[in-house]
């Protein structure tokens, strides 16, 4: 079966962003350009390395190009999406591999999000070497969404999806696990329950 790419070359909207209620959500990336979107599922940790990448690879962008690259150093407040998910969110597939690269001569940060295979193999070597044929497998690779962003909607993605990572369940203090509105079992108690 020929591989399905969702590509979006730029979208109207590139978001992160959840279902459901903290300690039980499930996080997204959602694409749209006019009618058309595609959502696919992630990791919350997936989310918040997508992010610091992304900062990262533009900050390097900028002082690569001594600053005259359009990325600007932080993100706008006009840019800020703060708008919830477009419904329905229908999932696409989970992603599993993602990668990030900057295009200098169309001056675009280029995101991939690749479905989640599962792969049988012998050995550890076998198993990189399925890798790797899976991942240059243009024509019958796993679904994948292909996002190409300005500088300006990168930055805007970044703070966006950091954000909303860091609005879940906050912190113990004494042992930093989330804390459960009815409380917690916190190791650093000797298993006593510490309230919200």
């Amino acid at each position: 079966m020929p591989r399905q790419v969702f590509l979006y070359d730029p979208p109207d909207r590139f978001v992160a962003g959840t279902v459901g209620l903290p300690g039980r959500r499930t996080f997204f990336l959602q694409a749209s350009t006019g009618p058309r979107t595609t959502s696919v599922s992630l990791e919350k940790t997936q989310v918040a390395a997508l992010a610091e990448r992304m900062d990262e690879l533009l900050d390097e962008v900028v002082r690569r190009t001594g600053g005259n690259a359009p990325v600007p150093a932080v993100a706008s407040t006009e840019a800020a999406d703060t708008a919830p998910l477009d419904v329905p969110v229908e999932e696409e597939f989970r992603v599993g591999t993602m990668a990030l690269a900057w295009d200098g001569e169309a001056q675009r940060m280029i995101v991939e999000a690749q479905a989640l295979v599962e792969l049988d193999a012998d050995s550890e070597e076998d198993l990189a070497e399925a890798e790797e044929r899976l991942l240059q497998d243009e024509e019958n690779g796993p679904p994948m969404l292909r996002v190409r962003l300005t500088g300006a909607q990168a930055r805007a993605f970044a703070k966006r999806a950091l954000d909303v990572v860091n609005a879940g369940r906050p912190p113990c203090p004494l042992c930093s696990l989330p804390l459960d509105p009815e409380g917690h079992v916190c190791p650093r108690q000797n298993g006593y329950r510490r309230g919200a």
